[in-house]
């Protein structure tokens, strides 16, 4: 008797006991891999468009220096952009989705003032990068600028900095030239041999290669451009200088120009907007980061960076401005 109540008692456990069954690893893992929707969300959370420029301009070259300096896995991730230059950087950030941000020429906003005449209210500043100066260097016939008056200026190829802003300047000097848009080392051989091509001209970072390690015969120079009423609204008074030109300037000297602010822009998101929160986090990386791009290894502009400069006709990404405040440091009304 003894035996069988053991045996059934024993019978009862068994069927009542709960049952535990072991997974292999590899089911007990793929549980926690996220799902392609989940994936997708994280790697797209944090990642902000940068409309760049070029792949040969200095504008890419930054970009992608930033991208590096601020990136931060899952939390941060910035995608600079290949375009055709910088009014097509403008146009990408109006209208292209996934684009936050942009470097552009301060006058490629010229460009939208008909069609899009509150423009300025739809983009705002974070960052004056660098002044690219105005160099126009003609043969040693041309003696000023009104001398360019109907003869050949080159301006570089489409899609640059000089072939948007140079023609647009001449135009605002009132003076109608020839324009051509070939290689400008092309244009510069032409120069020498002593053809038509009367001038080319350079909107970018001084000191230009070009005229440092080219080598001059007597009377090719730059000319002097005025800063005046003209150029208030987005351009900036400029000098080159002997030092930075001395086969060209001699001592002591130096030759006014002008310079269009190269400017990092954002589309002016909502405040508390999910494109506005991706900005404003890049903003407080890039601000509290920028020593690091101050270092042996990257862009020497970045050594010239002033993050409280101004830009003429644009207001600050408010972002931006509170970071300042935060430093409390007030922005200079001019770089």
């Amino acid at each position: 008797m003894n035996m069988l109540f053991a045996a059934r008692l024993l019978c009862v456990l068994t069927v009542s006991a709960p049952v535990v069954l072991a997974l292999p690893a590899t089911r007990v893992a793929a549980q926690r891999t996220p799902t392609y929707e989940q994936q997708q969300e994280k790697i797209n959370a944090w990642t902000v468009g940068l409309a760049a420029g070029l792949i040969e301009g200095a504008p890419l070259r930054l970009a992608s220096e930033m991208a590096r300096v601020v990136d931060d896995g899952a939390n941060l991730h910035v995608l600079p952009i290949v375009t055709r230059g910088p009014t097509e950087n403008l146009n990408s950030l109006l209208y292209l989705r996934g684009v936050d941000l942009a470097i552009i020429s301060a006058d490629s906003l010229e460009e939208y003032k008909i069609q899009f005449p509150e423009l300025r209210r739809h983009v705002a500043y974070l960052l004056n990068l660098f002044p690219s100066e105005l160099h126009v260097f003609v043969r040693p016939e041309i003696q000023s600028l009104q001398d360019l008056a109907g003869k050949k200026v080159n301006f570089n190829t489409l899609g640059t900095a000089a072939a948007y802003s140079g023609p647009l300047i001449f135009s605002r000097l009132g003076i109608n030239i020839e324009k051509t848009f070939i290689p400008h080392q092309v244009a510069l051989q032409q120069m020498r041999k002593g053809g038509d091509m009367a001038a080319v001209v350079f909107i970018t970072s001084k000191p230009v290669d070009a005229f440092l390690r080219g080598q001059w015969e007597p009377g090719f120079k730059f000319l002097p451009v005025a800063y005046d009423s003209k150029f208030e609204d987005y351009y900036l008074p400029a000098t080159l200088e002997a030092a930075e030109y001395p086969a060209l300037i001699k001592p002591g000297e130096r030759i006014t120009t002008i310079a269009a602010p190269t400017v990092l822009v954002s589309y002016n998101w909502p405040v508390g907007s999910d494109r506005y929160r991706r900005v404003a986090r890049f903003t407080d990386y890039l601000f509290n980061r920028v020593d690091k791009l101050q270092t042996p290894g990257f862009d020497p502009k970045w050594q010239t960076i002033n993050l409280g400069a101004t830009v003429p006709g644009l207001t600050r990404f408010q972002a931006a401005q509170e970071w300042l405040d935060r430093q409390g440091r007030k922005p200079p009304d001019k770089q």
